[in-house]
């Protein structure tokens, strides 16, 4: 068995889908496929479902819920009472979520032991599992708790994988999928500092310039703050040709050669 959550909520057993009719069966499967090996209280997947208005017959709805899992996935999963809850086992059966976290801590162990290329790999393959947001077609209580903190980690990896890119030289190709990105996400500095170098590196120097003037007037109107200290140096080694900011060509000069990189300028 098959279980996804990185989009659609989906089971596909031997490569087909199963049919799973309703957001609010979906939603308790997901709850409890997010839940592990911990029990899940009735309070809390009525919680998921309704949010702050379950209705008096809530126990009974979710046994119901709970049954037509258990049809529906026969011996490949046990849903089990333990009160004042459930609980599922789902045995050797693959879960989009735990491939996506396995292969993405991989990919930043490759990232932080220098493995630029088995980072990029590991990197990319954990994001290709995401097919849209997570929970898409669940219930919206437990998709708004839930989604910030997958999103977070989606985010985590492809910054890891936008980095360890740089690092290899592969700035060129890089800008147009950071473009999207800081359009996709403008107020995440990181993706606009790694945006600015990619730009720097294939001589836009301008445009680098003001891609930080246009981040600084969002920040100030959206969040009436400055520029956080990673786009500050960025820009100020954008001014002054740091030679820190050519990424791996620099690395190979000799031992010495240059000013040292500001703090957020040594993670490409």
């Amino acid at each position: 068995m098959e279980y996804r959550i990185l989009g659609q909520v989906e089971v596909r057993h031997e490569g087909r889908p199963v049919p799973l009719h309703g957001a609010k069966p979906r939603t308790v499967l997901s709850a409890l496929l997010l839940a592990g090996d911990q029990v899940v209280y009735d309070s809390q997947l009525g919680d998921h479902l309704w949010g702050r208005k379950a209705p008096a017959t809530m126990n009974a709805q979710i046994y119901t819920y709970v049954s037509r899992l258990r049809k529906l996935l026969g011996p490949h999963a046990r849903i089990t009472r333990r009160s004042p809850g459930y609980v599922m086992e789902t045995g050797s059966a693959w879960f989009d979520l735990a491939e996506f976290t396995d292969r993405s801590r991989r990919g930043h162990e490759a990232l932080a032991a220098g493995d630029h290329r088995g980072a990029v790999r590991l990197l990319t393959s954990a994001l290709s599992l995401w097919r849209g947001p997570a929970l898409a077609n669940a219930c919206a209580p437990l998709a708004e708790a839930v989604r910030p903190h997958l999103e977070e980690a989606r985010i985590t990896a492809l910054t890891g994988r936008f980095e360890a890119g740089l690092a290899l030289g592969a700035h060129a190709a890089l800008v147009p999928e950071l473009t999207r990105t800081v359009r996709e996400y403008p107020l995440q500095e990181r993706f606009r500092a790694q945006l600015m170098t990619a730009l720097y590196r294939c001589h836009r120097q301008a445009d680098a310039l003001a891609l930080y003037e246009q981040g600084r007037k969002m920040l100030k109107g959206s969040l009436g703050v400055d520029p956080g200290t990673l786009l500050r140096e960025v820009m100020l080694a954008i001014l002054h040709s740091d030679p820190a900011l050519l990424g791996p060509v620099r690395e190979r000069a000799p031992a010495g050669a240059g000013r040292m990189a500001p703090p957020g300028l040594a993670v490409r």
